[in-house]
């Protein structure tokens, strides 16, 4: 479904390269988690694959097509996602609302409310709410989850350290939230950046980033150990 092919990245205006002659393949249906130290390239790549940011070189294909010059719309058009870091909050937007324009059409609130009951969240308590900031990490985090959703279309989800600025509970809830979207959606691959253990270990590959190169991947009983290994 995804292929980069020797995809590099670096600052025009000091020369720093972020990313070095990354290669790898996302099959359809698959649970991807790229990891690794912070200054890695994770996030950058995943914002390449986004369209966000454009690579210096490399190539990139999805869905059979050439995808390398397309901008974020044409991409999103073509069935890609992407989940911030910290959820973007659309100030006077309600979250029906919202969910109407990920989907691109109108969702009756009957159909906007099995969408949020998909990522845990009751629709009479959220489908009138406005996106703001008496919103918690983790409520945010699962609207915005539940807008990706909506979006019938959607081939590839990626989601950039979703764990950031949520809470225990909810980050525990938001794995098996995961694991609840590949049984249900079983047509979607998941690609998610994050370095957490209980996120590694329901990846079908994990792919650690060292230095803008991957430095190695595969199954996460592997690479857990690996890891583990590996720490002083």
């Amino acid at each position: 479904m995804l292929e980069l092919k020797n995809i590099s990245y670096e600052i025009k205006q000091s020369k720093q390269k972020i990313l070095d002659q990354v290669s790898l393949r996302i099959e359809p249906g698959t649970l991807t988690v790229i990891t690794g130290p912070n200054g890695s390239g994770k996030s950058t790549l995943a914002q390449i694959i986004m369209g966000i940011k454009t690579p210096t070189s490399g190539q990139i294909i999805f869905g059979g097509g050439d995808i390398t010059k397309d901008d974020i719309t044409a991409r999103a058009k073509k069935g890609i996602s992407f989940s911030f870091q910290q959820p973007v909050k659309f100030q006077g937007l309600t979250v029906y609302e919202l969910l109407n324009i990920a989907n691109g059409e109108l969702f009756s609130p009957v159909e906007a409310g099995q969408v949020l009951e998909q990522v845990g969240l009751n629709p009479d308590d959220y489908l009138k709410r406005e996106i703001n900031t008496k919103l918690s990490g983790g409520e945010l985090k699962r609207i915005e989850i539940a807008s990706i959703l909506a979006r019938k279309d959607a081939k590839l989800l990626i989601f950039d350290e979703p764990e950031a600025g949520i809470d225990l509970w909810s980050f525990q809830d938001l794995t098996k939230l995961f694991q609840k979207i590949r049984c249900e959606y079983p047509d979607k691959s998941l690609v998610i950046i994050s370095h957490q253990e209980k996120i590694l270990k329901i990846a079908d590959e994990i792919i650690i980033l060292e230095n803008g190169s991957i430095a190695k991947k595969g199954a996460p009983a592997q690479i857990i150990s690996e890891i583990k290994e590996a720490k002083p």
